[in-house]
């Protein structure tokens, strides 16, 4: 019998549920039906020497969606890794004779293939990394639009140039398993080389072995193992096998690989992460910042590109807070999968869960931290009950949180937070703007809000940001838009465009690549 309702009384809200056909255990049947090579009932297999291997100690593994058990990457030892680099040489060997009119075929059926089954790899995504539907969605499309882009129009860019003597070698980071890194693959096995990847510690393990069997089975030469940094090293990165480096993520890890590069003079790829601000000067045009601050919460804030950090002109705080504060309290956080009816779409979602119940717990020390030590708090989000299933574990979930004036001892005033948490730093004059735009030696993005295009044009070349946006934010880019960075956040090559064809192979005697490297740093 429905309830009665006394006049005025509003209606219980639904109770969410799981969205039908979307639970992790149907998204692994699929798996097991559409690549049965390289799932088990319980763990997916490294793929080395052209073949499926059951070799590997898999750890434990829980999604961040609700905490629940999911399939963790078999870890590889250094002996055994190093037996699958000397394979992927042999298989490199035989691939860079291949002419490219068959290379190119195979690309393109492995990009039919990616897109025959976009959705089950976006649902891999969402339960393996946290993202919403929309964004899991957009990772895929990316990967095969982008790569589509190369197929297309990859003869002028190899003109003059070969493959490298060897494979590359590819470690990335969790956030973007396939239009970072499957996209990288397919475009260095386009150009001719054999590729390795090493699976994310972190998560994308399923989504990364489906794209990779979908590969091989068009005959591409991908090997993917799993394994720690540490005990992977010397045969991803120091085995005089690799022709090539390409890396993805912190500054910590990327050092250790860049010292190993620079003592063997190894081509290398290395993106590292920077402090991307977001300057405000001289600027009055509200309603367009207002509209885009939800925009710069997508996937929590977990992107190299991200924007953590703005730098706000003293005399005009009253109006960014007047701007800034009512659009974060709109930036929707949940299960990216629970629905009020079943018949619903995917909840519009601005992110979900952080990749893990511990980095959730660090990123909130800090922020108690910074609040102890003097940080002003001017904005915490506040938990929606409705956008949750009901008893469903939330510890991989953080609201927005926006902090004044972190200290100088906290990580948030230096460091990249990787989590939906702003700072904002006041300045009086433009020097202490620069300054604090540029507090982490370099960066990958900035942005400057400033109504005077001469105000903009004098001091936006003296951001420390591989790319500068005039009151919008910059990204990584797609097709011939270039990619790279300064100061601390990139070392080696630069990529994009032709410039990632022309990093993964051999042109001229003597051609200095653009990039920055130990000897020197070139612009494209």
């Amino acid at each position: 019998m429905a309830p009665t309702l006394t006049p005025n009384q509003p209606p219980p809200t639904p109770t969410p549920v799981l969205k039908p056909g979307t639970s992790y255990t149907h998204a692994w049947q699929r798996c097991l039906a559409v690549a049965p090579e390289a799932f088990r009932d319980d763990r997916v297999l490294n793929l080395w020497g052209a073949a499926w291997q059951t070799d590997g100690r898999t750890l434990p593994a829980t999604t961040p969606v609700d905490g629940t058990p999911i399939a963790g990457a078999p870890r590889l030892d250094g002996t055994t890794a190093q037996r699958a680099v000397r394979a992927a040489l042999d298989q490199h060997r035989a691939w860079r004779h291949v002419p490219l009119p068959e290379r190119r075929a195979r690309i393109a059926a492995t990009l039919d293939s990616l897109a025959e089954h976009r959705e089950l790899l976006a649902l891999l995504l969402v339960w393996e990394i946290g993202k919403p539907w929309r964004l899991a969605l957009a990772d895929v499309d990316r990967a095969i639009d982008g790569v589509r882009w190369y197929v297309d129009g990859i003869e002028p860019m190899l003109a003059g140039r070969a493959p490298l003597d060897g494979p590359v070698s590819n470690i990335a980071s969790w956030n973007y398993p396939m239009s970072v890194l499957v996209h990288a693959l397919l475009v260095q096995a386009l150009a001719g080389n054999a590729v390795i990847a090493k699976t994310p510690t972190d998560g994308g393990v399923a989504c990364l072995t489906l794209a990779s069997a979908l590969a091989a089975r068009e005959g591409v030469p991908v090997t993917l193992v799993g394994g720690s940094g540490g005990e992977l090293n010397r045969a991803l990165v120091r085995a005089p096998e690799i022709g090539c480096v390409s890396f993805v993520g912190g500054r910590g890890a990327g050092a250790a690989v860049a010292t190993a590069v620079a003592d063997l003079g190894k081509r290398h790829i290395l993106e590292q992460e920077g402090l991307n601000t977001w300057g405000i000067w001289g600027f009055s045009d509200w309603p367009q910042l207002t509209a885009l601050i939800p925009k710069l919460f997508d996937y929590g804030k977990q992107r190299c590109t991200a924007y953590p950090r703005f730098v706000v002109q003293r005399s005009l705080f009253d109006s960014f807070l007047a701007a800034y504060l009512p659009a974060v309290a709109t930036v929707r956080v949940g299960h990216p999968l629970a629905v009020t009816d079943p018949g619903d779409p995917p909840p519009e979602l601005d992110f979900g869960p952080l990749i893990n119940a511990a980095k959730a717990k660090e990123l909130t020390d800090q922020v108690a931290e910074a609040v102890d030590r003097g940080a002003v708090p001017l904005h915490r989000g506040r938990p929606d009950e409705a956008r949750f299933l009901p008893g469903q574990d939330t510890s991989a979930y953080v609201r927005p949180v926006t902090l004044l004036n972190p200290p100088p001892s906290s990580p948030l005033h230096h460091a990249e937070p990787f989590g939906p948490v702003d700072t904002i730093v006041l300045v009086d004059t433009e020097a202490e703007l620069l300054a604090a735009m540029n507090a982490s030696n370099g960066a990958l993005v900035a942005t400057l809000s400033t109504d005077d295009p001469a105000t903009y044009g004098r001091l936006a070349p003296q951001i420390r940001a591989f790319k500068t946006g005039h009151g919008r934010p910059r990204s990584r880019g797609d097709r011939d838009e270039l990619f790279g960075g300064f100061g601390a956040s990139w070392r080696g090559a630069f990529v994009g465009g032709e410039l990632l064809v022309r990093a993964v192979t051999r042109g001229p005697a003597g051609e200095r690549l653009p990039g920055n490297f130990p000897e020197y740093q070139l612009m494209p």
